[in-house]
């Protein structure tokens, strides 16, 4: 097994292995590694900066598939104190592009004497059995350690730490190993069977209020499900320090046949 997502090559192209197959079908990508990757190339492209991220948006454009892949990132909307940038996965020799990030990159201050948090830190505690479904598929998940939380609060939570590097043996930064396994927010507030409903994302969007640390994530999650085949998983992030920001997911629903 390989010991990363993806191996890079020249000219802004990788490989990518078999732990980025997704739980739904091991033809395409799980989101979370694409999003970690994009977020690589947005990071390396502030780097110097003093600017830091504040939001990140995924789009999922197409069917992402386990091949390799030319990564491209640019500025969209430059600014001394507010930034907007971009990066986007395309198939090699393809010209449509499968996945798409963007970054609000913000100005930083000192504002240590206005910090607040609206969630207290969670705790890890003992582990339950994970729900039944697809958690024991290969490629991905196999990538991640789940650590499923007693909760009686209607969500789900989930303590998650990536077993794996991002690219190759390249160092990662905290925000890199987050996006390795926020998009999982999804299948861990999940409220649908999914042996009888697919509910695959479109997007994923992380906003922070601060960035975060460590390598150990919690997300506190739950889908709403609406009456026309449209839902959205929201969810509360957390690493070992405490709360660090929200996510959400679009969710396309459909009823196996």
């Amino acid at each position: 097994m390989s010991s990363s997502y993806y191996r890079r090559r020249p000219d802004g192209v990788f490989d990518s292995t078999d732990l980025t197959r997704s739980n739904w079908t091991p033809e395409i990508q799980h989101g979370s590694p694409p999003l970690a990757l994009l977020t690589k190339a947005i990071e390396e492209h502030l780097a110097d900066s003093p600017l830091r991220i504040g939001r990140l948006t995924l789009d999922i454009l197409g069917a992402i598939p386990v091949e390799p892949v030319l990564v491209r990132v640019w500025v969209e909307r430059p600014g001394r104190r507010i930034s907007l940038l971009a990066a986007e996965m395309t198939p090699q020799g393809q010209q449509r592009p499968v996945a798409r990030v963007t970054a609000w990159a913000l100005a930083v201050s000192d504002t240590s004497a206005a910090v607040t948090d609206r969630h207290p830190p969670l705790t890890e505690g003992s582990t339950v059995e994970l729900p039944d479904g697809w958690w024991n598929a290969d490629g991905y998940l196999d990538s991640v350690d789940f650590r499923r939380q007693q909760d009686d609060s209607g969500s789900r939570v989930f303590w998650m730490t990536p077993k794996v590097a991002l690219v190759d043996d390249e160092p990662s930064t905290a925000l890199q190993r987050l996006t390795m396994v926020v998009d999982s927010a999804n299948g861990v507030g999940s409220v649908l069977d999914p042996q009888r409903y697919v509910f695959m994302n479109t997007d994923t969007v992380l906003h922070l209020h601060r960035l975060p640390t460590g390598a150990d994530f919690a997300v506190r999650a739950r889908a709403s499900i609406g009456a026309d085949g449209i839902g959205v998983t929201t969810a509360e992030v957390f690493d070992r320090d405490g709360f660090v920001g929200t996510s959400a997911q679009t969710l396309l629903v459909q009823q196996r046949s």
